[in-house]
């Protein structure tokens, strides 16, 4: 197994911001997974880190990068993917199986393990519509578990796996059949849209920012509040959709953060809605930071 000491995040993030993590790990197979599972301490399991934000400032803990548990198999209309395996390429591959239902994750950067987490989903898609049930690590017990599509308390954003006890190795999914063609017209259409209203990864993001409200679009909030006009000299919110923040080089979490505050309080001020982050901040945090967060994120970040 790889394993890197004081690496630099900031590379393996799609927002491209993150100072050195005291090591980080790379398991290749389920048992060198399951095996760091149950005898590392003060770790954090990330996938694409494609919708977290991680201190400019470290971590002086473990990460589990799962980029390389990437195993995934097809049989039938069932599909069995591991907890790194990509969004888009899971996609592409049962779509060339004539199989519908992923077709929204075509422009998703997440990984399967992100994606079930925080049930991810777009264009009437989420992930939960198709999964039959996990395979979890329940890091109370240290002992593997299988849960139902029931048991995995599938909402809106969120899944049993917010809770932090259990930690996903792999998913089974049961698909439909549908011709190929009609799949990747759908694809193309979601591919399309995207490029319209999400910036690309060119641009480095992390996704959504905040959360839709009940009934309502972050997006459309933040929009209708002006903060489409909000940068700094490192970020800025993207002109195209009013719930994204692009890093425009060289900018620092710090920098997020502050941007994500003043958004927050422009909807406030507007609207008395608090919006509530979908970016995961990670590390240790600067005194600022702290600050930061406690206006931001209503539960203890990590």
């Amino acid at each position: 197994m790889i394993i890197k000491e004081d690496l630099e995040i900031k590379n393996y993030t799609t927002y491209k911001i993150g100072g050195k993590v005291k090591k980080v790990y790379f398991p290749e197979t389920q048992a060198e997974f399951t095996e760091l599972l149950r005898t590392l301490k003060n770790y954090i399991v990330l996938g694409s880190c494609s919708n977290v934000i991680i201190s400019s400032n470290g971590y002086s803990g473990n990460i589990i990068l799962t980029t390389k548990l990437n195993q995934f198999e097809i049989r039938g209309t069932k599909v069995f993917a591991s907890c790194g395996v990509k969004g888009p390429l899971i996609a592409q591959k049962t779509c060339d199986a004539g199989l519908s239902g992923f077709e929204f994750m075509i422009g998703f950067p997440g990984s399967i393990g992100g994606d079930v987490s925080m049930n991810a989903g777009a264009h009437g898609q989420t992930i939960s519509d198709n999964l039959i049930s996990c395979c979890v690590f329940n890091k109370k017990t240290k002992e593997i578990e299988y849960k139902t599509h029931q048991e995995m308390n599938f909402s809106y954003r969120n899944s049993l796996l917010h809770s932090g006890e259990y930690i996903l190795l792999y998913a089974e999914f049961d698909l439909k059949k549908a011709p190929v063609e009609e799949i990747k017209n759908l694809i193309a259409r979601n591919l399309e849209f995207r490029k319209n209203v999400q910036p690309s990864l060119a641009c480095p993001n992390a996704g959504s920012v905040f959360k839709n409200p009940q009934n309502d679009s972050a997006g459309r909030l933040l929009d209708k509040a002006g903060v489409k006009t909000f940068e700094n000299a490192n970020v800025k919110v993207w002109e195209n959709h009013a719930n994204f923040i692009v890093n425009k080089g060289d900018a620092s979490s710090e920098d997020v953060l502050e941007l994500m505050v003043r958004m927050f309080n422009a909807v406030k001020e507007q609207y008395t809605i608090e919006l509530e982050p979908e970016v995961i901040f990670i590390g240790d945090k600067t005194k600022k930071e702290e600050e930061l967060c406690n206006i931001l994120y209503k539960k203890k970040q990590r």
